[in-house]
């Protein structure tokens, strides 16, 4: 007899009942593979842009943390700036006044006041702490005027160059030459004595190295490739300075900053100390013109006049630890010095 004929596929080649086994060397039968799943989406402009400033924002805070004295100095102003927000929640304003002062006349330190009082009998700590609001508002208030207006001047002058640059530059050569201090008597001594005024005073006096450092800096950023680039593609004078030059600069007028507020510090500190601040506020140099007025510095009263001397002066130097420190991360040579 013979065997039955096996079915046939449409090519023509004997398909293999269900369940049989292929012979030995024929080919295994694979089955399809699952399909892959789809490639991810490729990342946004936007998402890009954010991860680059994440690696640049984490880069910057390991080299800012190798310099122990900028590390220092950020550590003195956190605790000054703290402690000065939260000077209401643990002082009395009322205790603060001329009328409600609950001590004696130059008490000397002691643990009720632990650097004793002023010659209206107010606790000196007291004094201190709440000063600190005024001194470092002020001298963030006027270094922010300072900074913006040298950092406009320096870019007009280094972006149009020619005229532009010649009169700015010109007029910046002669507030450079004036005293800065004069100036700011002058300016706070014709204006009316309030805090607004010290601002003003220090602001626009303050500003011409702001305007020099920028301008230089601009005038290097100008020069490269992708300045050119921009131009050819039709970016007009406002795209170049805010999309291209002020980013590239903004680096040097941090740095520029941190050391203005130390300055702007010790010139509100001067102005009130010669009596040219508003003197219904308390502040550093306030306290000290009042000590000068009540005859501290003759009597040896030292607990009145060494607390806000040493406030200034450790304000004014953390403020300088943090510029360098700032100076070093942006600066590549001074971070191989190093």
């Amino acid at each position: 007899m013979t065997a039955p004929e096996l079915p046939r596929d449409g090519d023509g080649d004997s398909a293999a009942p269900a369940g049989t086994v292929p012979a030995q060397g024929a080919e295994p039968v694979h089955e399809p593979a699952a399909p892959s799943p789809p490639p991810p989406p490729p990342a946004s402009r936007r998402a890009l842009l954010w991860e680059r400033r994440r690696r640049a924002l984490t880069g910057f805070r390991r080299e800012y943390a190798r310099n122990r004295a900028g590390m220092f100095g950020f550590g003195a102003l956190l605790l000054f700036v703290v402690v000065a927000l939260a000077a209401p929640l643990f002082i009395d304003p009322a205790g603060l006044t001329v009328t409600g002062a609950p001590g004696g006349r130059f008490e000397p330190p002691s643990a009720q006041y632990p650097l004793g009082t002023d010659a209206f009998g107010r606790s000196v700590l007291d004094l201190v702490i709440w000063g600190a609001r005024i001194s470092l508002t002020v001298g963030f208030l006027a270094t922010f005027v300072c900074v913006a207006l040298g950092t406009l001047v320096g870019i007009v002058a280094g972006h149009f160059g020619g005229v532009w640059s010649n009169v700015l530059m010109r007029v910046t050569d002669w507030f450079v030459v004036l005293p800065t201090l004069v100036m700011a008597v002058a300016l706070a001594a014709v204006m009316s004595r309030s805090t607004l005024t010290i601002i003003i005073a220090i602001g626009v006096t303050c500003w011409p190295t702001t305007a020099r450092l920028v301008r230089a800096q601009t005038i290097a950023v100008e020069a490269r490739p992708y300045i050119e680039r921009a131009r050819a593609l039709g970016g007009g004078h406002a795209h170049v300075m805010l999309r291209h030059v002020l980013p590239n600069v903004t680096p040097v007028i941090l740095a520029q900053t941190t050391l203005i507020v130390g300055e702007s510090i010790i010139m509100e500190s001067t102005l009130a100390f010669l009596g040219l601040g508003d003197p219904s506020t308390i502040s550093w140099g306030g306290i000290l013109q009042d000590a000068r007025t009540a005859g501290a510095v003759s009597s040896g009263i030292w607990w009145y006049m060494l607390p806000p001397g040493v406030a200034i002066a450790v304000v004014a130097l953390a403020f300088t630890l943090c510029g360098r420190a700032l100076e070093g991360v942006f600066n590549p040579r001074l971070r191989e010095r190093r």
